[in-house]
C-alpha cells in the first residue's frame, strides 16, 4: 500500500534524528508500526534507557531537505517500496531511505560492482571499461561509486546499464570533474544517494556508500587497489554479505596491484574476462534473491508490555566497551531475544550504546 505524505515526512524525520541508524529505524517501525507513532514514543524509550531524549530532526530542516530533492528532480525510495532492491534489503544495515535520479528499474536487475583505485593505471582503466561494456552487453548492470579512475571507467563502459552510488547528497557532484558524467547517468542510467540533499561528501560517508555498492551487487570485482583502500572495504563487505568477491591480478611490482593480489591469495576469484564474471555470479545463493527480505520485521516486545528493571540490569551488566554479538547476550542472559532487542533499543536511543558490524553492540565510553 502507498504510504501517506505524513508518514513519508515522519520517516525522513525519524532517520535524520540523533542516535537513530538503520537498525534502530527498522526496530522502531517494527514495534510501533509507523514513524508517526515511533517519534511520539522516543522520549519514553530513551528515559527507560537511562539517557536524554534523542535530538529530533527539526521539521523545517526536513521540509528544506525534501524541497531540495524536488529541485534536483530526485525522488525518495523507502525500504518497503516495491522498487526497493531485493539484494540490498538483505544487508544487515540496509539504508531505509535513499534518493535517486534516473531509471529505477535498474535496481532489481542482475548487478556486478566494479571498483578500484582512483589513481589507476591507464591499462587498468582500459580493462575496467572493456569488461563493464562486455558485461552490460550481456544484460548485467554495473554498480560503482562515480569516483575517479576505475569507477569512472566502469560507468563509461557500461553506459545506460550503470548505477552510480555517491557519498554526497543527490544534488552534489563529486569529484567535480565527474559532474557531467553524473548528470548524464541521472538522465540515462541511475544515480542514488543515502545522504540528504545538500550534503558534501565527507570521509566518514564513503564506507556507508561502499556497503550500498556491495549490497546491490551479486558480486564485486576489484580491478586495481592498494592495501587498506576503500575498494578493499567494499570487497570485505561483499564477502560478509555472502556475495562473490573477484579480483584482477597485477604485477607484484605495482603497489596498486597489491590489494587485488592479496584478495586472490585469500580466496577471491581470479578474473580475466566478462565470461569469468558471469560464470561466478551464476552460482549466487538463491536465499539472497528470494522476494521481499523485510529487514524491518524484527521480534520486539509489544508496546503494551513493560520490562522489569531487573531485566534491564541483567543486560546492562553483560555489556561493556568491547563489542559482543546480540545472540551471545541472549544466550548469557537467558532472556527472550525480543526482550534483549528492546533493551538494546532503549539504550541506543538514550545515547549509551554503539552498534557494530556483525550484529554486535557495546556500551559507549
Amino acid at each position: 500500500m502507498p504510504i501517506s505524505e505524513q508518514e513519508k515526512f515522519a520517516r525522513i524525520r525519524l532517520l535524520r534524528s540523533g542516535n537513530i541508524g538503520p537498525v534502530t529505524y527498522f526496530q522502531l517501525l517494527a514495534r510501533f508500526g509507523n514513524a508517526v507513532e515511533a517519534i511520539g514514543a522516543l522520549p519514553g524509550l530513551a528515559q527507560r534507557g537511562g539517557g536524554r531524549t534523542p535530538r529530533l530532526a527539526n521539521t523545517d530542516s526536513v521540509k528544506k531537505e525534501m524541497d531540495a530533492a524536488d529541485r534536483a528532480d530526485a525522488a525518495y525510495l523507502f525500504h518497503d517500496d516495491a522498487e526497493y532492491p531485493t539484494l540490498l534489503g538483505h544487508m544487515e544495515n540496509a539504508p531505509p531511505i535513499f534518493t535517486y535520479r534516473g531509471n529505477i528499474a535498474l535496481l532489481n536487475r542482475q548487478s556486478v560492482a566494479i571498483v578500484g583505485a582512483r589513481n589507476a593505471s591507464a591499462a587498468a582503466c582500459k580493462f575496467a571499461r572493456k569488461i563493464a561494456h562486455d558485461l552490460a552487453q550481456q544484460g548485467c548492470v554495473i554498480v560503482s561509486g562515480l569516483a575517479r579512475g576505475i569507477d569512472t571507467a566502469a560507468h563509461m563502459g557500461a553506459g545506460p546499464g550503470s548505477i552510480g552510488v555517491i557519498a554526497s547528497g543527490i544534488d552534489i557532484a563529486y569529484p567535480p570533474e565527474n559532474a557531467e558524467l553524473q548528470e548524464t547517468m541521472a538522465n540515462g542510467a541511475l544515480v542514488i544517494a543515502e545522504q540528504p540533499p545538500g550534503t558534501e561528501p565527507l570521509a566518514r560517508h564513503f564506507p556507508f556508500r561502499n556497503r550500498i555498492i556491495a549490497g546491490l551487487s551479486a558480486g564485486t570485482l576489484v580491478v586495481e587497489a592498494a592495501p587498506r583502500s576503500g575498494s578493499l572495504i567494499t570487497a570485505r563487505l561483499a564477502g560478509e554479505a555472502g556475495r562473490d568477491v573477484m579480483a584482477i591480478p597485477g604485477s607484484p611490482l605495482d603497489p596498486r596491484a597489491r590489494g587485488c593480489n592479496t584478495l586472490i591469495r585469500n580466496g577471491a576469484t581470479l578474473i580475466q574476462s566478462a565470461e569469468n564474471v558471469l560464470e561466478q555470479i551464476g552460482s549466487i545463493d538463491e536465499r539472497l534473491v528470494r522476494e521481499d527480505p523485510r529487514p524491518y520485521e524484527l521480534q520486539l516486545v509489544q508496546t503494551d508490555m513493560e520490562l522489569s528493571d531487573t531485566s534491564r540490569r541483567t543486560v546492562e551488566n553483560l555489556l561493556n566497551m568491547t563489542a559482543i554479538g546480540t545472540d551471545e547476550l541472549v544466550r548469557q542472559s537467558g532472556m527472550p531475544a525480543a526482550e534483549v532487542a528492546t533493551i538494546l533499543l532503549e539504550l541506543e536511543l538514550a545515547g549509551r550504546l554503539d552498534r557494530h558490524a556483525g550484529a554486535r553492540v557495546s556500551l559507549k565510553p
